[in-house]
C-alpha cells in the first residue's frame, strides 16, 4: 500500500515539474523585462504613451499567465502562447526604447 501511494505521489511530482519550472522561467523572463521598461523609463527613452502601451501588454501576458495556471497545470499550448507573447514584448520593448524618441 505504501509503495503504491509513494508511486503516485512521485508521479504526481514529476508531471507537476515541467509546469513548474516553465512558470519559474516565464517569471524569470518578465522580471528581466519589467528591468528593461524601468531603465527605458528611468533612461527618458520611452515616451508617456509607449510605456503605457508597453505595461498594458504585461498585463495582458500576467492574465494569460493566470488563466493557464488555475488548474493547477500548464499545457504545451499554453506554454507556447505565453513565450509567444513575451517574444512580442520583447521585441516591442526593444524597438520602443530605440526608435529616437525620448520624453
Amino acid at each position: 500500500m505504501k509503495k503504491i501511494i509513494l508511486s503516485a505521489v512521485a508521479a504526481l511530482i514529476v508531471t507537476t515539474m515541467p509546469s513548474l519550472a516553465q512558470t519559474h522561467r516565464t517569471e524569470a523572463r518578465e522580471h528581466r523585462q519589467d528591468h528593461r521598461i524601468v531603465r527605458g523609463a528611468v533612461r527618458g527613452e520611452l515616451t508617456p504613451r509607449e510605456l503605457r502601451q508597453i505595461e498594458r501588454q504585461q498585463r495582458r501576458i500576467d492574465r494569460t499567465q493566470n488563466r493557464a495556471a488555475r488548474d493547477g497545470y500548464i499545457s504545451a499550448a499554453e506554454r507556447r502562447r505565453i513565450e509567444r507573447q513575451q517574444n512580442r514584448a520583447s521585441r516591442n520593448i526593444h524597438r520602443k526604447t530605440h526608435n529616437g524618441r525620448t520624453m
